[in-house]
């Protein structure tokens, strides 16, 4: 299903969208920019409407400054505009398309469509947890190495997430992976709202990037979370015994324990890598160490020179 945010104080435009919806996809309206915040870092949405009239320069900017963060600067946004808006400042309105008033009864429809096609075909982004993906990781990564920034790099993973899966079907491995991502990309962005960036590297991997002195209270917040929710992915008779039976890889029947998280975490030291490969295999290598631990853990590299 795909999520249409709509800002706008108008009742009639918020209708019009949701009726402009098609099967797969659902209109969630709100009446400001302000209001709309929490739902648009929690799930992040396929698509935001907003209605530039109703709207304040004040809610125009908060927007904008969603839109600078690298998690969510590929989320498309069409506004609505005014038959005659006079000259508009585009650089001060930061949005992909825009709708004039006059045309929303004959348009709307189309021009949806037309948004989340668009954003589908050239935006990099991981489908089920619409959290970037692999380049949108390694750009950032560079980008810090090439500045000299001195940062941290995060690489978490779920340990028994594949007998799981196999266990229970697709579906409840995907709302894990879904629960996975939203917790932490919560935890980091409530931790350092600015300068921080989460990614999905695929499957029941994950990245964070943010600064060095909040990498491991995060991670330790990460942890907990996870370990407080998992539990409830499991039919009660295997919450109870603490663990399931699956198949392992080999074929073979085990018992594997329920579901823990573990992380691995280096430094982009300044001037130290030239690579985001280098820092990133060293994360990987750290996040094996961590996996070799019974229960959630994070482990820290140090390897590299202070």
């Amino acid at each position: 299903m795909k999520t249409i945010v709509v800002i706008s104080r108008d009742v009639t435009l918020a209708e019009l969208v949701r009726r402009s919806c098609g099967p797969e996809e659902n209109a969630v309206v709100f009446d400001t920019i302000h209001s709309a915040l929490g739902y648009i870092y929690d799930s992040i949405p396929n698509l935001v409407v907003i209605d530039i009239p109703s709207a304040d320069l004040t809610s125009v900017r908060l927007l904008n400054t969603v839109k600078s963060d690298p998690i969510f600067s590929q989320l498309p946004v069409l506004a609505v505009v005014e038959d005659n808006p006079g000259v508009l400042d585009w650089d001060d309105i930061v949005v992909e398309d825009f709708i004039r008033r006059g045309d929303l009864f004959n348009d709307m429809r189309m021009r949806l469509a037309l948004c989340l096609r668009r954003s589908e075909r050239t935006v990099e982004i991981n489908p089920l947890t619409r959290l970037p993906g692999n380049i949108s990781i390694n750009k950032q990564i560079q980008e810090r190495i090439t500045g000299g920034v001195d940062f941290a790099l995060a690489y978490a993973d779920l340990d028994n997430f594949k007998p799981f899966n196999d266990k229970y079907g697709f579906s409840r491995g995907d709302d894990v992976i879904k629960m996975s991502a939203r917790i932490i990309l919560n935890i980091v962005k409530s931790g350092q709202g600015v300068g921080s960036f989460v990614g999905h590297v695929g499957g029941d991997d994950f990245v964070f990037i943010v600064d060095r002195p909040r990498v491991e209270t995060l991670s330790q917040k990460i942890i907990d979370s996870f370990d407080q929710i998992i539990s409830t992915f499991y039919d009660p008779q295997d919450r109870k015994n603490g663990y399931i039976e699956s198949v392992d890889r080999q074929g073979s029947t085990r018992i594997f324990p329920i579901m823990t998280i573990s992380i691995g975490i280096t430094f982009g030291w300044p001037h130290h890598f030239t690579h985001y490969g280098q820092i990133t295999q060293i994360a990987a290598d750290m996040k094996q160490q961590a996996k070799r631990y019974r229960g959630s853990c994070y482990r820290v590299d140090e390897r590299c020179p202070g």
